[in-house]
């Protein structure tokens, strides 16, 4: 295939975060093509995410794609800090329902089990004291290149109690959970698509990696 002379693969296979991305990178690069891993010819090997932060994550996937395709590359690595919970899921936050291991559920499955963990993990914690956010760190990695530039992003809020959550058909992980502050009153699956890539942990991480983009650099 035909790649344009500046191109940025978008090192997932999560077509939300493609979707996401997209929306917010596209207006503020248009020069810039914006591709995801099925897009190019593939099969890619997925790097062991054994970073203690998301930092260290986010590195080595960026790091690990652009070696194998060849391009520059962008990776998030991203998750929930839960204050009543030490700040657990943490890194650990899309197998949190396993330890962090990968045992061959489905993202929806996975999903519904972590949700399901950390209500029964808050049960009697009141609501002034589930305090979470959202963390996400891009991560823009060049072939031959060492540097790795990070761009992060938080987004507060706190974990609402049932029967209010689960709720919203928006978003996926833990969004049914999760309420946005500052007023509490819309968990971030029961945000507009379009405000939710204005106000996410990983539209403000987007729009920092946009911005330095934009410098053409």
């Amino acid at each position: 295939m035909t790649i344009p002379a500046r191109t940025i693969v978008l090192a997932t296979g999560n077509a939300h975060k493609v979707e996401e991305l997209r929306a917010i990178l596209g207006p503020a690069v248009p020069a810039i093509r914006l591709l995801g891993l099925r897009d190019l010819p593939g099969p890619f090997a997925e790097p062991a995410e054994t970073g203690a932060t998301f930092e260290a994550n986010a590195a080595i996937k960026a790091r690990a794609y652009a070696a194998a395709t060849g391009l520059e590359c962008l990776a998030d690595d991203s998750g929930i800090e839960i204050d009543a919970l030490s700040g657990r899921p943490g890194v650990i936050s899309s197998h949190y329902c396993t330890d962090g291991r990968e045992t061959g559920m489905t993202r929806e499955q996975r999903d519904q089990s972590n949700n399901q963990r950390v209500l029964r993990e808050l049960e009697g914690v009141p609501a002034d004291r589930r305090g979470a956010r959202f963390v996400c760190v891009i991560a823009l990695a060049r072939p031959g290149e060492q540097e790795v530039r990070h761009f992060r992003g938080v987004f507060e809020g706190r974990i609402g109690l049932p029967p209010r959550v689960p709720a919203g058909t928006h978003g996926f992980g833990y969004d049914p959970l999760f309420l946005v502050a500052p007023d509490f009153a819309r968990t971030g699956a029961e945000l507009d698509p379009a405000d939710k890539n204005r106000l996410s942990h990983r539209a403000q991480a987007a729009s920092r990696l946009a911005a330095w983009l934009a410098t053409g650099r």
